[in-house]
């Protein structure tokens, strides 16, 4: 499988680091990544991380905005200025520095959790409380679509 799915949690090491789990560096080392590419979630106290093509799908879209309106120089600040490179060691960990920390929140431990294309990193009560939000807008969804599809939306 060449996607990062599933989630867990690793505790920082004496040292700094946190091994990032052996599933997730099998997807980094099938994919071919050198560096990781990190970007602080914009709407969550989270860390987006994947390859460059994750860089490369930003600046796409950067690239379809008027380089002289507002919007390209707050998304080029966003993708470029809130955002850093993380070296994995050859032991797969990554150590975890005041950018990670200063916007997730992050202390003992770090909660993994796979996005298809990249994965996210958390401060591990922060990731539970995101991932019952979740769940309550999506039984929400269900219930909504359940009572007013045609025919009831029964199965």
């Amino acid at each position: 499988m060449d996607r990062f799915l599933s989630s867990a949690v690793n505790r920082i090491d004496a040292k700094g680091r946190v091994s990032v789990p052996a599933h997730f560096r099998s997807v980094v080392q099938r994919r071919g990544y050198q560096e990781l590419y990190a970007l602080k979630a914009l709407d969550r106290p989270a860390l987006d991380v994947g390859g460059l093509d994750l860089l490369d799908r930003y600046e796409t879209r950067i690239a379809m905005e008027d380089p002289f309106l507002q919007t390209a120089d707050d998304m080029s600040y966003f993708v470029h200025g809130d955002s850093d490179f993380l070296k994995l060691d050859q032991d797969g960990r990554i150590t975890v520095t005041e950018f990670i920390r200063g916007h997730t929140g992050i202390t003992t431990d770090v909660a993994f959790v796979g996005r298809g294309t990249f994965f996210q990193m958390w401060e591990p009560s922060q990731l539970a409380a995101y991932g019952a939000q979740v769940r309550e807008r999506l039984m929400k969804l269900r219930q909504a679509g359940m009572t007013g599809a045609p025919g009831g939306g029964s199965e």
